[in-house]
C-alpha cells in the first residue's frame, strides 16, 4: 500500500532512482543487519557497512564465512571481505563483492561519530516504542470543569 504521495510505486522509476542514487544514498541502503548480541547491546536493528567491520556471510555458496571487511565498494552496491577471493584463469586473484544485505555484522568497527550515530538511532528506536502523550490541562481540583454557555450548541435547548 502506498503511504506517500510523493514516492512513485512504479518499479521503472524505483530502479531508475536505486541505480541513479547518490553516494550518500548508496551508503544508507547497503546496510547490514546486526548480530543478536549486538542488536541488543545498542538497540538498533541495522548499520550502515563500513570498512573494518567484522562479518559473517548468511546467504550463497560463501555462507558461514567470517572475514574482516576490507572495502566497502559502493558503485557496485558490494563489500568485500579479506580472504574472500578466487583466482583467474590467468592465474590473478581477484576478490569476490558481495551484497551488504547478505552478511550479518558481527563486530562493529568503533569510532566518534559512529557511537553518535548509535546512541541516536537507538534514542529514536526508544521514542517510537514509547511515545510521550500530550495531557491535557486539569482544573486544580481534579475535577473537569463545567462547559460554559458559549461553548454549548446554540440553538439547542
Amino acid at each position: 500500500m502506498k503511504f506517500d504521495k510523493n514516492v512513485s510505486a512504479s518499479r521503472r522509476k524505483s530502479r531508475k532512482a536505486h541505480f541513479n542514487a547518490s553516494s550518500v544514498e548508496r551508503r544508507k541502503i547497503m546496510s547490514a543487519p546486526l548480530d543478536k548480541l549486538l542488536r541488543k547491546n545498542y538497540g538498533v536493528r541495522s548499520m550502515p557497512i563500513r570498512k573494518g567491520d567484522r562479518v559473517k556471510i548468511v546467504r550463497g555458496i560463501y555462507k558461514g564465512t567470517e572475514g574482516k571487511v576490507t572495502q566497502v565498494y559502493r558503485k557496485k552496491f558490494v563489500v568485500y571481505i579479506e580472504k574472500l577471493t578466487r583466482e583467474k584463469v590467468n592465474g590473478q586473484t581477484v576478490n569476490i563483492g558481495i551484497h551488504p544485505s547478505k552478511v550479518l555484522v558481527k563486530e562493529l568497527h568503533m569510532d566518534k561519530d559512529r557511537k553518535n550515530l548509535l546512541e541516536r538511532k537507538a534514542r529514536s528506536a526508544t521514542n517510537k516504542l514509547n511515545p510521550t502523550k500530550l495531557q491535557e490541562p486539569t482544573a486544580t481540583d481534579g475535577q473537569t470543569q463545567p462547559e460554559s454557555s458559549s461553548t454549548k450548541m446554540a440553538g439547542v435547548d
